[in-house]
């Protein structure tokens, strides 16, 4: 059963940062690219960043580049989202997902095929 399992959301204010972190299982995961998504309220799912197999290339949103970071550790099978200087807008629940895919195409949600539940981010004034 494959399962991602995403942690770290919470209430934080303006500028403060945040690191979420996806643990997956049951499936091969140095062999799967990786990607995180957010989707605030009133909003459409929309992607954040994206991790390759090796973690050599990395994909971010205009929005979030210079203060979001991604990693991966393919030893514990985890997935990481440092994200600093946060931004009112980006409150919403980030969602990590896996994909077979690689390259830019990970950038789009339609090639993914597991997901995790998500975790809450707000960020407050």
């Amino acid at each position: 059963q494959v399962q991602l399992v995403e942690s770290g959301g919470g209430l934080v204010q303006a500028g403060a940062s945040l690191r979420l972190s996806c643990a997956v299982s049951g499936l091969p995961f140095s062999v799967r690219a990786m990607g995180w998504f957010r989707q605030g309220p009133g909003k459409e799912r929309e992607f954040v960043a994206g991790i390759t197999r090796s973690g050599a290339v990395r994909y971010y949103a205009d929005s979030v580049k210079g203060r979001f970071t991604m990693a991966r550790d393919n030893g514990k099978n985890s997935v990481y989202l440092q994200m600093n200087a946060l931004k009112l807008e980006d409150t919403a629940v980030y969602y990590c997902a896996t994909t077979r895919e690689t390259g830019e195409v990970i950038t789009g949600e339609g090639v993914y095929d597991y997901w995790g539940q998500g975790t809450q981010v707000t960020v407050s004034s």
